[in-house]
């Protein structure tokens, strides 16, 4: 399997205003009822099986969860079916950009 490619939270905050970049948040619905990175998808980890096929492969993906650990999973999974996908290293525990509550 090819390595994950990883961001930092700092990175991501750079660049997440890019139109052909997507986060996607895959923590539990109480986890991000505390705050979201703005603009972020949320696709509980259980969910992205059944929801991947729906997402563009021409768009850039980077993953995000509490740590990191989940949305590790999450980036394994997308790359391996073929998309352009990131880890956010450290998860929302190191996020030190806005959040909007939903």
């Amino acid at each position: 399997m090819a390595d994950i490619k990883e961001l930092t939270p700092a990175e991501v905050d750079t660049i997440r205003e890019n139109d052909n970049i997507q986060l996607i948040d895959v923590r539990e619905d109480e986890e991000v009822a505390q705050g979201i990175i703005e603009n972020a998808l949320h696709i509980p980890l259980g969910d992205i099986p059944a929801a991947y096929e729906k997402l563009d492969k021409d768009k850039e993906y980077i993953m995000i969860c509490r740590s990191g650990r989940r949305s590790h999973n999450a980036t394994a999974f997308l790359q391996e079916q073929g998309f352009n996908v990131s880890n956010m290293s450290g998860g929302m525990l190191e996020w030190d950009g806005e959040i909007i509550i939903k």
